[in-house]
């Protein structure tokens, strides 16, 4: 009777050091897991395809493995946007990068930077008709082109139009809402209207003008050096988490690469998204950004999300000619690389 009691004694003496250790492993499991970083996300602009990464990254769990938790809102221009970061409303948006350029010349504004960069090339456009005698950007000469109010392209048109020798005083600019800028180029009130490329002149196909009359005037094209649309993060966020702000960037490039290899099913998801969204319009859309300003040739060489010094200057050198600086930034000031992984991490795949 002695021998079992002992025998028993002993399988429970085992089982309860099992059962400690497992418990003490589960502790230390949960003690040394990261907690989820909450991140409000504000785009500046209403969802379209070209958000799709941060959709698909969503959907996929990128941002989860990173653990954050993050939440997407949108606002109407990249000043709401980018008062929205400066305030701490929002840790991180996506904004035009040329608009950051000119906000950082305010008065006391806080020092808000780019930490990745999602538009290699600005979209900025010309969407013209060639039945109305327009091929290229001169011309223009002589025609009317709708503008809509606050509309970005028309910050870089001085520099485009001296790099290309146009007399801009010899081009009507007719302003208009922005509701109305596909209708009335379709209806012929004008002659080209000036936008986004993957906007305009894919709105302006499916209102049934024809593709083969549509001239796209991209701004890259001739010559204008701009960067486009760019993640910017809040100071004291990326001060206090920088670990957060790099989990995002890498993410968010699990999603540009999961766009590039499926590009019907990021489609579907932004669709999805948007109030009365049409799959095959955001297909056609996402194809067109991906094909003009994201998957460049600079992005091939170098990957996603860096700027090239040189030319990201010179880029600032063409605001300059219509935008008066206080003070001028360097490159450095509004682009701030040390949340982006190697370039091996970078690289389109």
């Amino acid at each position: 009777m002695s021998e079992f009691k002992t025998i028993t004694l002993r399988c429970l003496l085992a089982f309860s050091i099992s059962l400690a250790a497992l418990i003490a492993r589960d502790v230390g499991a949960a003690e040394t897991a990261a907690p989820s970083v909450a991140i409000h996300f504000t785009f500046d602009r209403p969802l379209d395809a070209s958000m799709a990464p941060f959709f698909l990254a969503a959907k996929d769990g990128s941002f989860g493995a990173e653990h954050l938790s993050v939440t997407f809102n949108t606002v109407a221009g990249s000043p709401e946007a980018l008062a929205r970061v400066a305030k701490g409303d929002s840790e991180l948006a996506l904004v035009d990068i040329n608009e950051l350029i000119r906000f950082r010349d305010k008065d006391h504004a806080p020092p808000v930077k780019a930490v990745f960069v999602l538009f290699n090339r600005a979209p900025y456009a010309i969407v013209a008709r060639k039945s109305r005698g327009i091929q290229l950007l001169p011309d223009l000469d002589g025609k009317t082109v709708g503008v809509a109010d606050g509309d970005l392209s028309m910050r870089l048109w001085p520099a485009l139009a001296q790099q290309n020798g146009i007399n801009a005083s010899r081009i009507k600019f007719h302003k208009i809402s922005a509701a109305v800028r596909e209708p009335i180029l379709s209806a012929g009130q004008v002659d080209a209207v000036a936008g986004f490329s993957y906007l305009s002149a894919v709105n302006l196909r499916d209102r049934g003008v024809p593709g083969a009359d549509l001239v796209v005037l991209r701004y890259a094209d001739y010559g204008c050096e701009a960067y486009g649309f760019a993640v910017v993060v809040n100071p004291a966020f990326a001060a206090a988490k920088p670990d957060a702000v790099k989990g995002f960037v890498r993410a968010l490039i699990a999603g540009i690469n999961a766009t590039v290899r499926e590009p019907a099913r990021a489609a579907e998801e932004a669709a999805s998204r948007i109030d009365d969204g049409d799959r095959n319009l955001e297909l056609e859309r996402l194809r067109t950004v991906l094909a003009d300003n994201i998957v460049t040739d600079e992005v091939r060489h170098s990957g996603l999300g860096s700027v090239d010094r040189a030319r990201f200057e010179r880029s600032i050198g063409q605001i300059a000619q219509e935008f008066k600086f206080r003070k001028r930034p360097a490159a450095g000031e509004i682009f701030d690389d040390q949340f982006l992984p190697p370039v091996a991490g970078r690289l389109i795949n």
